[in-house]
């Protein structure tokens, strides 16, 4: 368009749509930019975030082995005539690796699940069993603070075990997640109640603690891999958020649904709902890992 051509009126017309475009580029270009910034921050907050977590995670292997290395060295140096106190310091050593053995496999776990690579390993589980496994492998860690572990079967009064079409493995894994916190927040000599329950092709497990509880501000963030929860309890127990969140994850490849009640000072229960896998079986689990029967077709 010649604007020599352009009377006056749309000459000022042509303008007034011009400076009217040109300020709709500005809106938009600097909405790109608030964009762009928060774009940044999040990328920036991610690595903050990532950075902490990689800390956290040398901290659980690393604090473990060097009390298992003093610990040894104690040992060694014994006299023979002090050998009682060998037997006190077994029993830290077995805790220590008991727990950097836990910490592992959730960090393996937690690799895998960031890889795409886990899926379910269906065979028929002996819930009960699997159960009663648990509570004996926590044994030592529920007497360091005096806690006592019930279990409580809803299907006890069947004659038949307990089987539930799922993954051992995981459900094991989900599980010693679940009891560590509940035994690590719960106050000495407190109790810690697991409950199962079979209703048709549904399994319904739930863990019940008595201790500190999470907070509400809390409540949003348990479940994020990358994030530690913020509380005071956090200066006098180990341990980051990277077990509840392989629970969630474990909790979505079994596609079942998950859920808590928490009070602070009260305690918290967790409950997780599980259907029964419909792909086929692989044999039958007594335990956590070992199945048995490996021709079986469920």
């Amino acid at each position: 368009m010649d604007p020599s051509k352009l009377s006056r009126e749309e000459l000022i017309l042509e303008l007034q749509t011009r400076l009217q475009e040109n300020e709709l580029l500005n809106q938009q270009l600097e909405q790109m930019d608030r964009s762009l910034l928060e774009v940044n921050k999040k990328l920036a907050d991610s690595e903050s975030l990532k950075s902490h977590f990689i800390s956290n995670v040398t901290n659980e292997i690393n604090n473990p082995f060097t009390s298992i290395l003093a610990l040894a060295e104690n040992i060694l140096n014994v006299d023979k005539e002090e050998w009682k106190k060998v037997i006190s310091m077994v029993s830290l050593i077995h805790t220590e690796v008991f727990n950097l053995d836990f910490q592992l496999k959730n960090i393996f776990t937690a690799a895998k699940l960031e890889a795409g690579e886990i899926i379910p390993e269906i065979s028929r589980v002996n819930i009960s069993r699997l159960i009663d496994d648990l509570i004996e492998s926590f044994k030592y860690e529920a007497r360091h603070k005096n806690v006592k572990i019930k279990y409580i079967n809803s299907n006890e009064a069947s004659e038949d075990p307990m089987f539930f079409k799922t993954d051992a493995q995981k459900i094991y894994l989900l599980l010693c997640n679940l009891l560590s916190n509940a035994i690590k927040f719960s106050y000495d000599n407190g109790n810690i109640i697991i409950t199962s329950k079979k209703e048709n092709n549904t399994l319904i497990l739930s863990v019940q603690d008595f201790g500190q509880g999470i907070s509400k501000a809390n409540t949003q963030i348990i479940f994020d891999r990358f994030r530690r929860i913020d509380s005071g309890i956090n200066t006098i127990h180990r341990g980051h958020s990277l077990g509840l969140s392989v629970i969630k994850a474990i909790v979505d490849i079994l596609e079942g649904k998950i859920s808590f009640i928490s009070k602070a000072k009260k305690g918290s229960t967790f409950t997780i709902i599980f259907p029964e896998s419909d792909k086929e079986s692989y044999g039958t689990s007594v335990n956590s890992g070992e199945i048995l029967f490996n021709d079986e077709k469920l």
